[in-house]
């Protein structure tokens, strides 16, 4: 049975900053001077989302121009997936769930990977895979940071990035558990200031995320 060995390579990368930003790019130039910003404001793993036909070439580009980020490829829901975001650049991904084939291909990955989850047996089902750190997925809607707190004492030994619904307000409740080590959000890149070009704003939101307090899981 597949076996996940990058355990270790994946917490290191949910350990650079309290907040991995959630990147939706509509071109190449877009996603270059958001993960500049994001980059300036602390914020040094980055999740581009694999949702626009602009995705896997701005990973590209990003990787190539912005030496200081660690970039990654997100919404990965299909083995096939993998493969194609690696050749783009990407350093560790992201999926919202796992299926069965996914999680699979998922643990034979040659760079971390974060699947998703959102009940206690799917955790479990990732855990024998030899995963340990997750994402909780949609976070807000499946529970929050009680559901989190309540995972703790069953699972003591798994670590989440809950990602979906936070905010700056939200964070520090997730943050302050023993068992989050990491958040995933999009607030600092609110529509209208990348609308007008304004990444200024972006720079500003992620030095304030990046600022966030963990607790000492």
């Amino acid at each position: 049975m597949a076996h996940y060995s990058q355990d270790g390579e994946t917490a290191s990368i949910m350990a650079l900053a309290p907040v991995i930003p959630v990147l939706t790019v509509q071109s190449v130039e877009d996603g270059l001077k958001q993960a500049k910003a994001l980059v300036a404001g602390g914020l040094y793993a980055i999740e581009v989302t694999l949702r626009t036909p602009s995705a896997l070439l701005a990973i590209a580009a990003i990787a190539r121009h912005v030496p200081d980020a660690v970039v990654g490829a997100g919404t990965i829901v299909s083995p096939e997936q993998i493969d194609e975001a690696i050749a783009a650049g990407a350093r560790f991904l992201v999926s919202p769930g796992a299926t069965h084939e996914l999680a699979k291909a998922a643990a034979q990955s040659p760079v971390p990977f974060l699947p998703g989850c959102a009940t206690v047996t799917e955790a479990m089902a990732l855990r024998a895979l030899g995963f340990r750190a997750l994402k909780l997925f949609p976070a807000e809607a499946v529970g929050g940071a009680r559901l989190l707190a309540s995972f703790a004492a069953p699972l003591p030994d798994l670590r989440f990035c809950p990602t979906g619904g936070i905010d700056l307000g939200k964070a520090p409740d997730y943050l302050k558990l023993p068992n989050v080590a990491c958040v995933g959000g999009s607030w600092m890149l609110p529509k209208d200031a990348l609308a007008r070009g304004d990444y200024a704003v972006v720079e500003a939101l992620s030095r304030e995320a990046a600022g966030l307090a963990r607790g000492k899981g």
